[in-house]
């Protein structure tokens, strides 16, 4: 028996990263696994090794949403799941970020969150559960991440609101917040696996930085994110609503100075 026996969730952003953990793991604890993903080709293979789902879907399209919950829905006959995961990252002081870099931001990360909820919930059935990647950086500051930052603090607002709004028909929503994670979006090396030596000198790099600022002395992997989010999507979290889930190996706790 898995976890997921008999639900059906769709993940965003699943074709490589957190996302594609999410739906591995899914698929092992029984869901019926929708990956949704503006990466077509590489999300199509994930879905055929998987037996899953594969649907196109840019989260800030409202169309798109429309289309990929319609297939869903016609694939399954249902919706049970949503794991909000899809977002994008850009480093930019505040003063020196262009209104245009700010607002794709937005409309990815904030927006595309904002449709996802807006769009499965009407289509879930009663029980399900719904999952808003949100960061650490959704929970305190950083700098040359402003508009990052601003579209995840905004995503607990939409977590809590909809937790509320949908506690009636028994839907859960929370939100997780990572902190650096060994994903293309932490680590660009991953971004061209071609390039072996590069790839391993830069996770190098990045294992050195984070042996320092994170107590946990490492960058967290996809796979532990992954987990929570089968936490929250299973019954293990059947009483947990509107709450936010920091997964960073300490670093909101604190600094050491020594």
């Amino acid at each position: 028996m898995g976890k997921l026996d008999g639900r059906v969730v769709l993940v965003t952003g699943a074709a490589r990263g957190q996302g594609e953990q999410e739906a591995r793991l899914f698929r092992e604890e029984g869901a019926e696994v929708a990956v949704a993903d503006v990466l077509d080709d590489r999300g199509r293979d994930l879905a055929k090794e998987l037996g899953a789902l594969y649907v196109h879907l840019d989260v800030s399209r409202e169309g798109d949403w429309e289309s990929a919950v319609d297939g869903v829905t016609e694939a399954y006959g249902r919706i049970d799941g949503l794991v909000n995961n899809a977002g994008i990252l850009r480093f930019n002081t505040l003063i020196d970020t262009p209104l245009d870099e700010f607002m794709r931001i937005v409309e990815v990360n904030q927006v595309g969150c904002f449709l996802g909820i807006k769009s499965v919930a009407a289509r879930m059935a009663d029980g399900g559960t719904i999952v808003n990647t949100a960061s650490y950086t959704g929970v305190t500051g950083m700098a040359a991440v402003g508009a990052y930052a601003a579209s995840k603090h905004a995503i607990l607002g939409l977590t809590r609101v909809a937790a509320l709004e949908l506690a009636a028909r028994n839907i859960r929503v929370n939100a997780m917040c990572p902190g650096a994670i060994d994903t293309a979006m932490s680590n660009p090396a991953h971004l061209d696996p071609t390039g072996a030596s590069d790839t391993e000198e830069a996770s190098r790099a990045l294992d050195r930085f984070y042996r320092k600022l994170v107590p946990l002395g490492r960058i967290g992997r996809p796979e532990e994110v992954a987990r929570l989010a089968l936490f929250l999507t299973g019954d293990d979290s059947s009483y947990i609503t509107g709450q936010p889930f920091v997964i960073d190996g300490g670093w909101l706790a604190g600094v050491n100075v020594v």
